[in-house]
């Protein structure tokens, strides 16, 4: 991380960049909220939008003007005790220097593609901002993946061009012969690597004076990949719309960031999430992004992380709160942290109760999906009805639809749909690129159909029921998964749950749940802990919900983002059943 340090001292002999411009007029002219953020209203559209230029340089001349405290823009820290912190003037530069990296060095034009695959280190930021200020597509990725997923990616989306770490090189290089449309290879390290570009070399000598590129707000912006729970990944295309949607009022409630927050979202750089979490939200409002390196999830790093910092709001997976409410940590009543955001997977009511009762705080839900951002969610100061994911997030119409796109009546399950006709809504994807017939799968009458299951309440508060795939079809029952794991969560035996359809003669198929116990349970009758688990679903939920099956195991099987992987529990539980 030295290079960092040198490169905020090279800063300092470019403060006059040419890059930096006054605020845009359609800034100037505007009111800033209570939060302290430029905003829109939250049906505009206006025809041009770049989150580079209308927000982040928006912020860099609130610095010039001292209309921003002292906070940095980009704090990030890692376990070897290395800290950068960057103000959005120093952000404007460098990010302008990444732009010239592009276009001159690289030689990427307006439309082209270049695949991001990072961990949370400060050049992710460089890249995504420098991309965002010329026009190139950048599509992100984990760096969980191995060679034939970065094939695939690469082959998929004619990416030109790659940033990656020293780490997964090998793997791009055993397959860039694959791949006729890359043409450069970017190298973040310390070291060089033969047929790759050191990025941070080019970052240092490069010019800070750049005119970013006024981009139509539907122009493409992002490609992600969607997990793949169903074939192969689609490719997932957004517009600069994404971006401004967070400039929205309705938006801005969600969270109610201010300029002097410090906010740490805790997503991996590959998802949608992290895009939101670590740039589009706290950058909106003018806050701290916070980040820590964090290789892998580690609540004990995690709870030290929110005693040793002042940390005021934090998002991440459920699976991040279990993790730090199963260990036995004397205090979790942090100093500073005000707010608590999860989404990912439904939040089970246990999981609020407890995190309420352990931190004093509120566990408030979100619901996105790739294609989507931030869809609906419990804004901060409403009511949290537990298990509940919120309301929607306008522009977002969201109802609950059947196969036809009819409109169902409260308290029905049916299908999560988002209203994009007459008139698509700002945030939501432009389309699977390459795939016209995936596309039109998705639409289902006036509605983007998302394919997740849920009910809404008289109030509006939506009620996740799982995926199309995960619902469970017994005797002619239809069974939700998070109805029985959230049955489960209220016995002080199971420390977590994934609940699944398992293969049965006589019924079709039955529920059966896998089951990680707490520490104090694991030396009980397993036989007769079966039983009492399945009599205390009978007696908290609807009998015929119970497991007929249960079988305990050490851990549940996750994607990187912590969700669990109920389709690979499935395929095991239905594989097994074809070997018999």
């Amino acid at each position: 991380m030295q290079w960092l340090m040198r490169l905020r001292v090279l800063w300092g002999t470019h403060k006059s960049c040419r890059a930096f411009q006054p605020a845009p007029w359609h800034l100037r002219s505007q009111s800033v909220s209570a939060t302290g953020a430029p905003r829109w209203n939250d049906h505009d559209t206006p025809e041009k939008f770049n989150f580079a230029s209308d927000v982040v340089d928006y912020w860099t001349q609130m610095e010039k003007e001292g209309k921003r405290g002292p906070n940095p823009a980009l704090w990030w820290v890692n376990s070897q005790g290395d800290e950068v912190k960057w103000s959005f003037r120093e952000l404007t530069d460098f990010t302008c220097r990444a732009a010239n990296v592009f276009t001159q060095a690289c030689g990427l034009q307006q439309g082209d593609r270049l695949a991001l695959i990072l961990p949370r280190v400060p050049e992710w930021w460089l890249v995504t901002m420098g991309c965002m200020r010329t026009c190139i597509i950048f599509i992100p990725g984990t760096t969980q993946m191995q060679a034939k997923d970065i094939l695939y990616r690469l082959k998929e989306s004619n990416a030109k061009s790659i940033v990656t770490t020293d780490a997964l090189a090998p793997e791009v290089d055993s397959v860039a012969s694959q791949c006729p449309a890359l043409k450069t290879k970017l190298l973040v390290s310390d070291r060089s690597r033969e047929g790759w570009l050191d990025f941070r070399s080019l970052i240092k000598s490069a010019s800070p004076d750049h005119t970013c590129i006024k981009s139509k707000t539907t122009d493409p912006m992002v490609i992600f990949f969607t997990s793949g729970t169903s074939g192969f990944p689609k490719m997932a295309k957004h517009s600069h719309g994404l971006a401004l949607r967070h400039s929205f009022p309705s938006c801005r409630k969600l969270l109610k960031l201010k300029a002097s927050d410090v906010f740490w979202c805790m997503s991996d750089p590959g998802w949608i999430a992290a895009l939101m979490g670590t740039l589009f939200e706290p950058w909106t409002a003018g806050s701290t992004v916070f980040i820590h390196h964090l290789p892998q999830f580690d609540p004990k790093v995690i709870v030290e992380t929110f005693f040793k910092y002042p940390i005021t709001q934090c998002f991440a997976v459920p699976s991040v709160f279990r993790m730090i409410l199963q260990q036995n940590f004397s205090s979790l009543r942090f100093p500073t942290l005000e707010h608590c955001s999860a989404s990912g997977e439904a939040v089970l009511p246990e999981e609020q109760e407890k995190w309420r009762e352990r931190t004093g705080l509120l566990l408030h839900q979100i619901y996105g999906q790739t294609e989507t951002g931030f869809t609906c969610g419990t804004a901060r100061g409403s009511q949290v009805k537990p298990g509940s994911m919120g309301k929607a997030i306008p522009p977002f119409d969201v109802q609950i639809i059947d196969d036809k796109g009819n409109i169902l009546p409260p308290n029905t399950e049916g299908n999560l749909g988002i209203r994009m006709k007459p008139t698509k809504p700002i945030g939501l994807f432009m389309l699977y690129e390459n795939n016209p017939v995936k596309t039109a799968k998705v639409e289902c009458g006036d509605f983007y159909n998302t394919g997740d299951k849920a009910t809404i309440d008289e109030e509006g508060y939506i009620w996740f029921l799982g995926r199309d795939d995960d619902i469970i079809n017994a005797s002619g029952y239809r069974i939700g998964p998070a109805e029985v794991e959230n049955a489960l969560a209220e016995h002080p035996a199971v420390a977590e749950s994934a609940v699944v359809s398992s293969p049965d003669p006589t019924r079709g198929q039955v529920v059966k749940a896998f089951v990680v116990l707490t520490p104090e349970f694991l030396s009980h009758d397993p036989d007769q802990l079966i039983k009492e688990l399945q009599e205390h679903v009978k007696s908290v939920t609807a009998p015929y919900k119970y497991p007929r099956k249960v079988e305990f195991v050490p851990e549940l099987p996750k994607t990187v983002t912590g969700k669990i992987k109920r389709s690979e529990l499935r395929e095991k539980e239905f594989g097994q059943m074809q070997a018999q």
